[in-house]
């Protein structure tokens, strides 16, 4: 988000918090601070603070240590998963570990806890907003539409956010005064169907009277638009349409304790109708606002890039590229550490053999099985590509030549895995071998490479400073970024954060259309779409020509398993698997499995290539939800438990 949003007004959000927290341990009580309420709404600019305090709640998703997508996933995984990694706090690594608990939560987003925001605040905040904003003396009536319509929005996505993490919620529409009695403060959770019901009934509130784009580029990037509002429309309604929430009889006994049933038992196809036409009102407002998905556009043109590295550039870019064409929603304010801390810092490689950057920590590291999950070369999953090494992919060495030294370093031996790949593995991915374009070296045919092995640049030469698994997130990287390793300096680019972009409702659409009415030529163009973006044939032609099973694109079924697998690969290592298989159901499958990774205690090819654990994970039927707090509980007796815990 604008820096104007997340700085200028921090200190006023701290204050605000600070006066609220002296409230009833409740879900919806109005602080009796009235005075200072009053206050913050005696003129336009005290408002606007105001405004800006009801911003402040959104979710720091592009800090690894706070966003539970990336540390809860399976996308991920660090070393000294219990201590302090210099700037990476990798406490919420935890729960893939199957550490979550009942007493104090990790990313407790309902008391506001452990690495989560209060949310339960922030609706009481965005509720004394549109109690108070009509004593705004000086606020001109166009203003206030659109600063009501923004704050709806904000209200709506916090309903979302708690709605994903814990299932049924409480609904808070109002405020209770504070003389309200202990009875009725003492609220219930909502059945699921109507938490979304009125989460979308916010959206379309909002949308209206929310500008189509930015007004200002200078001064207002980050603030929600009506292209923003219709696309998470469209993500709350594909949310609610999958299998966790659409029929769902695992939740067959969760009831209030007055019997009321949380989740609805009856399948919904007309839910998934209902996705699919607001995935295509959102698409329509993307169209009209004239957005597409990155392409790449060098800063400068001293080098004539290959075209293989042009196209790993138009994917990383879509990322990194500081508000390209393809984000929907941006947020810098979840981005960035002071200084050199952060997501690059600790995604980044140490690059050079002739010496070592201090702030490169090298943390973040990628587990083997997302690596696997990429395509072969002929854009199929090598598992199915008959052409693909498989049985040897992790045994087997190879060599890189001219025709890969764009891809791998050529003359240094690397894993059968890292040969003909899709351009995606060499975009978002780095490995011992593996060529990393950027980071102070702008000739793509002289760039700089990984070497991870023990004693190499990039490998286990300092106790906590390592990648543990030997495949490195260069996607989260800005290829701007500069090592200088004469001055032990490293200058990071940053970039919002991308919570929403192009490509991603793209698929959101096709999986929609699909589970309404089956595979079609619309579906298959919208896969297409991404997948031409990445390099890739389209998917008919792809299965049809290098697939073990040629016909998978041709049923529901089959085809929803591709579009699954192309969402996974398009927005790896964004935070969003972790809500996706989820709602798919299929976590179990995913989160089960144990974090591998190469052997980087070894210093040779034949001790380096040895697949290992790294850590055992554990994923339970009751981790689709997160626990609430033993005390929100014990506080409330009219709240019920998640099943489970």
């Amino acid at each position: 988000m604008k820096k104007m949003i997340s700085e200028k007004y921090f200190a006023l959000a701290l204050l605000t918090l600070t006066l609220f927290s002296s409230c009833k341990k409740y879900l919806d009580v109005v602080p009796d601070n009235v005075a200072t309420i009053d206050y913050a709404f005696r003129n336009r600019d005290e408002a606007e603070k105001f405004l800006f305090t009801c911003y402040s709640y959104l979710p720091k998703l592009g800090d690894p240590s706070y966003n539970i997508g990336m540390m809860g996933s399976d996308e991920f995984v660090v070393n000294y998963p219990t201590k302090y990694a210099y700037d990476l706090d990798p406490a919420l690594f935890a729960i893939q570990l199957g550490n979550q608990n009942i007493v104090d939560p990790y990313a407790n987003y309902w008391d506001g806890k452990n690495y989560g925001k209060p949310y339960f605040r922030a609706l009481r905040d965005c509720n004394i907003f549109f109690e108070n904003v009509d004593k705004v003396v000086d606020l001109n009536a166009g203003e206030k539409k659109r600063w009501v319509a923004e704050v709806k929005f904000l209200k709506a996505y916090y309903h979302y956010f708690l709605l994903r993490m814990y299932g049924p919620i409480p609904l808070i529409k109002t405020n209770l005064p504070i003389s309200s009695d202990v009875n009725q403060v003492k609220v219930f959770r909502e059945p699921v169907d109507d938490v979304v019901n009125y989460i979308v009934q916010l959206l379309d509130e909002a949308a209206p009277d929310l500008p189509t784009k930015f007004m200002s580029d200078a001064s207002e990037l980050g603030r929600i638009t009506k292209t923003i509002a219709l696309s998470i429309k469209a993500e709350v309604l594909v949310t609610a349409a999958s299998p966790l929430f659409n029929g769902n009889t695992d939740y067959s006994t969760f009831k209030n304790a007055d019997g009321t049933q949380l989740f609805n038992q009856t399948y919904s196809k007309e839910k998934w109708d209902r996705a699919a036409k607001a995935c295509k009102d959102a698409l329509a407002i993307c169209e009209e606002v004239k957005m597409k998905l990155h392409e790449f556009v060098a800063r400068t043109n001293t080098y004539t890039l290959s075209d293989v590295t042009k196209k790993q550039m138009d994917i990383r870019g879509a990322i990194t590229e500081k508000w390209n064409s393809e984000i929907i929603w941006g947020s810098s304010n979840s981005y960035s550490y002071p200084g050199w801390r952060g997501l690059q810092a600790n995604a980044q490689a140490q690059l050079s053999p002739v010496g070592l950057v201090s702030t490169v920590s090298q943390n973040l590291a990628v587990p083997m099985k997302i690596a696997d999950l990429f395509y072969s070369s002929n854009g199929v999953p090598i598992e199915e590509d008959p052409s693909f090494n498989y049985a040897q992919r992790f045994t087997k060495t190879r060599t890189g030549g001219a025709d890969t030294k764009y891809y791998i370093k050529e003359g240094m031996t690397t894993a059968e895995v890292n040969f003909n790949r899709e351009p995606r593995f060499y975009a978002d991915l780095g490995f011992d071998g593996g060529v990393w374009y950027g980071s102070g070296q702008l000739d793509d045919n002289n760039p700089y490479y990984v070497e991870h092995k023990l004693g190499k640049n990039a490998g286990t030469g300092n106790a906590k400073n390592f990648n543990i698994s030997g495949y490195f997130p260069k996607k989260l990287v800005n290829y701007a970024n500069a090592i200088t390793y004469a001055s032990n300096s490293y200058t990071m680019e940053d970039y919002p954060w991308p919570i929403m972009r192009l490509a991603e409702l793209y698929l959101l659409y096709a999986e929609a259309v699909n589970e309404a009415t089956g595979p079609s030529a619309e579906v298959y163009d919208y896969i297409d779409r991404v997948r031409t973006r990445a390099g890739l044939n389209g998917i008919l032609a792809s299965y049809a020509g290098h697939s073990k099973y040629p016909s998978k694109p041709l049923s529901k079924d089959g085809l929803r398993e591709i579009i699954q697998r192309e969402r996974l690969i398009e927005i790896a290592l964004e935070g969003k698997r972790y809500w996706d298989i989820r709602r798919w159901k299929t976590a179990p499958n995913y989160l089960n499995q144990p974090l591998t990774g190469w052997t980087i205690l070894g210093a040779t090819n034949d001790t380096y290539y040895r697949v290992r654990v790294i850590y055992s994970t554990a994923f339970k039927q009751r981790d689709y939800f997160s626990p609430i707090s033993e005390e929100a509980i014990v506080t409330n007796k009219n709240l019920v438990q998640n099943p489970g815990w």
